[in-house]
């Protein structure tokens, strides 16, 4: 692996992406108008840089820990490939780099926001709540939604209750899809002693609360119709892809094999990028047709 290949994974690429899509959404849904494409580019940067620097950072702080684990053992840190040093720089890096782009180019309302978003998932989620308590994701998952906060306020300048309705989905896909890895890879939080759900109550609770988030959040997906978001053509794609998510869910409870908490967790990245690219599409269809 390339020198530059190392430090891009310290980002977490992929996470990188689906964080950016629901920022993306959150620009296009926050005004009844095309989005300024500056604006909207620099947004988008500036939120890369955010989530990658946190995400490097993140890797700095549970580096420990991830030496542990199977699923982590061969990350740039653990197999000191990059030393700790250089990437806590690098990530201290790109998250300046972040605010600079947001609070200059963009807006400073979105720029703290994407500060308030390193700072809990740094700060409050890996350094304190992953390892504290089995409710670790439930209050950490708020770190999830910000980026569709920094989008939002980025083009409204500004955060209403919409913005956090639509905060509120993200929320609350943040447990189903964590646990469902939790259950997959439960021997490595066994051996590290992080707290997660099917670690400290067992794979039986752990799957019931999946059922239960998951129901939650195609409930909050339906509210987004009258809460004005999306158009009432949202909610047949909608239905569908919440109803397979949550027999996936029902299933996991039923049977409670690794098999069914696989389908889960890939579903489930799946679930909420189809989701939310239903959700911007619409609306950029919408407005080429001049209905808003």
């Amino acid at each position: 692996m390339s020198y530059v290949s190392l430090y891009v994974s310290l980002t977490k690429p992929r996470s990188v992406l689906l964080l950016l899509l629901t920022a993306l959404v959150g620009s296009i849904l926050a005004r009844r108008e095309p989005p300024v494409t500056s604006v909207l580019l620099l947004t988008l940067i500036g939120g890369a840089l955010a989530a990658a620097g946190a995400n490097a950072l993140n890797c700095y702080f549970d580096r420990d820990l991830d030496r542990l684990m199977v699923r982590t053992a061969r990350r740039p840190l653990p197999t000191g490939a990059i030393s700790p040093a250089h990437a806590l720089m690098f990530g201290i890096f790109l998250c300046a780099g972040s605010l600079a782009i947001l609070g200059l180019g963009v807006n400073w309302l979105s720029a703290a926001l994407a500060f308030a978003g390193v700072v809990y998932y740094v700060l409050i989620y890996t350094l304190w709540l992953k390892r504290a308590t089995p409710l670790n994701v439930v209050i950490g998952g708020g770190a999830g939604a910000i980026p569709l906060l920094v989008g939002w306020a980025a083009a409204a300048g500004q955060i209403t209750p919409p913005a956090l309705l639509l905060a509120a989905a993200v929320f609350l896909w943040t447990p189903p899809h964590t646990w469902a890895l939790a259950l997959l890879r439960k021997e490595d939080y066994t051996r590290t002693g992080i707290p997660m759900l099917p670690v400290v109550s067992g794979e039986e609770a752990a799957s019931r609360q999946i059922l239960i988030c998951s129901t939650l959040l195609v409930i909050t997906t339906l509210l987004l119709i009258p809460a004005g978001l999306v158009s009432a053509g949202f909610l047949p794609f909608s239905l569908i892809l919440g109803s397979y998510l949550i027999y996936l869910s029902a299933n996991l409870w039923r049977q409670g094999s690794s098999q069914a908490a696989r389908r889960l967790y890939r579903y489930s990245t799946l679930y909420l990028a189809l989701l939310f690219g239903s959700m911007a599409l619409g609306r950029l269809v919408a407005l080429a047709s001049g209905r808003g």
